[in-house]
């Protein structure tokens, strides 16, 4: 298999082709997990590998509780599918929650003030239902229990990791918290070695061809257990050695037939990118600093056959959104009118 091989079967994997699926949160369900920080754009994550699709549907889905965007897996912002909440959170939670201890002591936010301010958001959310941030933070102080932004940030944070909170309706542009267990209550117990299994091969059918390593950078799970979560799915997937890494793809996979040049203006952090632990199959090094920063920034980014040749910046004048497109290096006005229709999906898709 070639490199150029590789980026065909992953685009058609991370639904970045030809597919059937109709629903945002099918989508958001076979990939697994959605890395979704700088809301607005992550949105687009969801709607550019839809056929029809606007900024309004994905916030419906989100409204409905179809989609839940919380922090899970490593710690930061995922959209995940309403029926991989539990099991998803369950496998991650033992591992983040040293990481959050740790973080909320240095911030003064001790086991016993969380303690305390996670069972009065509890009743905040009993009684009032859908409450944004700050509108919990309001309720708080009346409460007598006055937390600053960056505090109270990391207390629904901590909520969101015991299970107490996850989004709930979008109100207007803002975010909204409610209790989990009202929007989607459990009712399957918590198997460790089936959640591992289902990680893994969700992971490997939709993000392959990838390896070990990219498993773990994108699940954030400890080596013994991402190795333990793929000799549970060994059985339906092939390795196969490519620019001497080893990687893993489904038993049956297909190498695509010929279409036209895949053209896609992706967001910042999308699966196709941010997924990957080492990305030289996807950006030319001397490019990568200009879309990925070392402190983990990702920008959104101009694909062409699967591989970054630019960023993109999306404004809005006159109440009309604009797209700037910036290629890496000069780029012939052919190739640059490849991407006219992709812009106008764009725009369409936040109008």
């Amino acid at each position: 298999m070639t490199p150029f091989e590789l980026l065909k079967i992953r685009l058609h994997n991370q639904l970045l082709a030809i597919h059937s699926i109709k629903e945002p949160h099918e989508i958001v369900s076979w990939l697994g997990a959605m890395q979704s920080q700088a809301f607005e754009l992550a949105k687009w994550a969801i709607g550019v590998r839809l056929k029809d699709s606007t900024a309004n549907k994905i916030d419906d889905a989100l409204s409905k509780g179809q989609i839940i965007r919380t922090h899970i897996l490593r710690p930061t912002w995922h959209f995940v599918a309403a029926e991989d909440i539990h099991w998803m959170r369950e496998l991650s939670s033992p591992r983040l929650m040293p990481i959050f201890v740790a973080y909320g002591k240095s911030w003064g936010a001790d086991e016993k003030m969380i303690s305390k301010t996670s069972l009065k958001i509890t009743e905040i959310l009993e009684k009032q239902g859908h409450q944004t941030k700050q509108e919990i933070g309001e309720h708080l102080k009346i409460e007598g229990l006055t937390i600053d932004q960056h505090t109270l940030t990391h207390v629904m944070s901590r909520a969101e990791l015991d299970g107490i909170v996850c989004n709930g309706i979008i109100n207007g542009n803002k975010h909204t918290y409610a209790l989990l267990e009202e929007r989607i209550p459990k009712t399957k117990p918590f198997i460790k070695e089936e959640a591992l299994e289902r990680l893994a091969y969700k992971f490997f059918s939709s993000h392959a061809p990838a390896t070990l390593e990219d498993f773990i950078w994108w699940s954030g799970m400890l080596t013994t257990d991402a190795k333990t979560a793929l000799e549970l799915v060994k059985e339906h997937f092939v390795s196969q050695k490519i620019n001497g890494r080893t990687f893993w793809m489904k038993n049956n996979i297909q190498i695509p037939e010929k279409e036209n040049d895949s053209v896609l203006l992706l967001p910042p952090f999308d699966e196709f990118v941010v997924s990957y632990k080492n990305r030289s199959e996807i950006i030319e090094d001397k490019h990568y600093h200009k879309v990925m920063t070392k402190n983990g920034l990702f920008d959104p980014t101009i694909m062409l056959n699967g591989k970054i040749i630019g960023s993109w910046k999306k404004s809005k004048k006159k109440n009309e959104i604009q797209i700037e497109l910036s290629f890496f290096e000069k780029t012939t006005k052919k190739t640059q009118d490849l991407f006219k229709k992709e812009m106008k999906r764009l725009k369409m898709f936040y109008t």
